[in-house]
């Protein structure tokens, strides 16, 4: 009976400790893990994040840039990290989703070694033609596409890359074959549309649209569920082939292990974040859908984001290269 006793006692003062520590949280800075060099697209949003939460917590949030191998090495640092709440992580659909079926060995599971805080946002890409390209809409690209077989070619940022899943799905979908072609990033795929070395590609919302504007390119359909606020004129390529969707996304997760009273005032803090005019008026302007999650939608999201990428890029036979 002593020993029952002394062993509940002892688990008092354990959650005792807990709830005291994070009711103290955050005594100290925090480290906010990017997986992408500094100067990306998810660098500038995490920066903004950074800066935000910082206010909200109370505690400077100082932004660690980690880039390299798909994404790879800055999530494997803080799936590595002590879960004691002063390490998030921006995690993405790259990262997450489709690296760990691209790669054969990653040193991390996305499902087991994080916990969600919430998904921040989702974003999409613009499906968009050289004007040299005779077709002016989804439906006429199709058709082209059928009548002149392996004969389009569509570059990407490369192999396994958010733009080269969107095509591979496209392909699947529309029963089209068309060249794809890997570039070492998105600013030569865009480059390689451009100057008609290519025929057509699945680029982000902010990169198609100034081109849009100025004739270089073609824009045809956007890949969200629905019509989005920065295009309100460009269809969905669901219009055309139904089903069709393809986004990417961002969200803040920390270490597995992570006190749920931590992710609580974690999930709290980055839901305010989302929800000031500056954080908004910059998503709209990358055609960004502001998200916003409790922890739990977000695992139930990310397991099913994990099982939809592995199964499409099983089935495409995409290769890293």
């Amino acid at each position: 009976m002593k020993r029952f006793l002394t062993c509940g006692l002892a688990a008092a003062w354990c959650c005792g400790s807990l709830g005291a520590a994070a009711q103290q949280y955050p005594g100290k800075p925090l480290r906010l893990i990017v997986p992408w060099t500094a100067g990306s697209g998810t660098d500038l949003m995490s920066r903004m994040i950074a800066q935000k939460l910082g206010g909200t917590l109370g505690q400077q949030v100082v932004v660690d840039n980690r880039g390299g191998a798909g994404a790879t090495i800055g999530t494997e640092a803080a799936a590595r990290a002590a879960p004691d709440g002063y390490t998030l992580y921006i995690g993405g659909s790259v990262s997450m989703a489709i690296s760990p079926a691209l790669y054969p060995k990653v040193g991390y599971d996305s499902v087991r070694d994080f916990a969600p805080v919430s998904l921040v946002t989702r974003f999409y890409n613009v499906l968009s033609v050289h004007p040299s390209v005779p077709a002016r809409s989804v439906k006429e690209l199709i058709a082209l596409a059928r009548a002149r077989p392996g004969q389009l070619v569509m570059p990407s940022a490369g192999a396994g890359s958010t733009s080269h899943l969107a095509g591979e799905l496209f392909k699947n979908m529309t029963k089209t074959d068309m060249l794809h072609v890997p570039y070492k990033g998105g600013g030569q795929m865009v480059i390689a549309v451009i100057s008609g070395e290519g025929q057509l590609m699945f680029s982000p919302v902010s990169t198609a649209t100034p081109h849009g504007k100025t004739g270089k390119l073609r824009l045809l359909g956007v890949s969200s569920p629905a019509r989005i606020a920065a295009l309100p004129g460009l269809p969905t390529i669901g219009e055309t082939v139904p089903g069709y969707e393809f986004g990417g996304w961002q969200g803040l997760l920390v270490p597995a292990g992570t006190a749920h009273e931590i992710i609580s005032r974690l999930n709290a803090a980055m839901l305010k974040v989302i929800a000031t005019p500056e954080f908004r008026d910059y998503a709209a302007s990358e055609g960004s859908d502001i998200i916003g999650s409790t922890p739990d939608w977000f695992a139930q999201f990310l397991r099913a984001e994990v099982t939809k990428h592995a199964t499409l890029i099983k089935a495409s036979g995409v290769r890293a290269e």
